[in-house]
């Protein structure tokens, strides 16, 4: 009967007492020591650190459909601010190089202007008619001189020559006087003009029939 109540009183004092002392650390099968109380109870040997590392992460969790939902209507809205931005970048940049260059050709022709002011006041102090051609005549071909140097060819359209819808536009037809001049240009009533190899104008002319 005293045994008996005995051992109660070691199991019960066992991580209870400050007089339990370890003692006698007997070797478990995995290498690591078990502590023993003074009572004679075993105390439960710690955890492995990997054990207890690896609990303590915790699985990932999986989105649920409105959390996806969210995402991709968040990247969605980054991709199309982005898309926005660069439209209207691309946008300026192709303004601003238009008006660099509509700058160096008004700047090319402000001598031609200054020709001419300079032709008009000439004009209204001079009765020499020739003079006043042959000064013309040569601000015209210092434009031309110019223009050709931007890229700007005239439409040759001489008479006879055959209509060309890519570079002739008909104004009118004229009965032609034989069959030769049918379907050819008769006469040039506006002179075309290609910039480069593109039609900016095309020639009116008055076509044979």
């Amino acid at each position: 009967m005293s045994e008996s109540k005995e051992n109660k009183e070691k199991k019960e004092c066992c991580g209870k007492d400050d007089s339990c002392k370890n003692s006698g650390a007997p070797q478990s099968a995995d290498g690591q020591a078990g502590e023993t109380c003074a009572c004679g109870q075993e105390e439960a040997k710690p955890e492995n650190a990997s054990e207890a590392s690896a609990k303590s992460e915790e699985a990932p969790r999986e989105l649920t459909p409105e959390e996806k939902c969210a995402e991709v209507q968040d990247k969605y809205l980054r991709l199309s601010a982005e898309f926005d931005n660069y439209r209207k970048r691309t946008a300026r940049e192709r303004m601003e190089l238009i008006h660099s260059a509509s700058e160096e050709t008004i700047k090319g022709l402000l001598s031609v202007v200054d020709d001419f002011e300079r032709a008009v006041k000439a004009a209204e102090a001079s009765q020499d008619v020739a003079a006043l051609r042959e000064g013309i005549e040569l601000i015209y071909q210092k434009l031309m001189t110019y223009l050709e140097a931007k890229g700007l060819k005239p439409i040759e359209t001489p008479a006879g020559a055959d209509f060309d819808t890519d570079l002739h536009d008909a104004v009118t037809k004229f009965p032609a006087p034989d069959e030769a001049h049918k379907n050819k240009v008769i006469d040039t009533v506006q002179k075309g003009y290609k910039l480069y190899d593109k039609v900016i104008r095309y020639a009116k002319v008055v076509v044979g029939e």
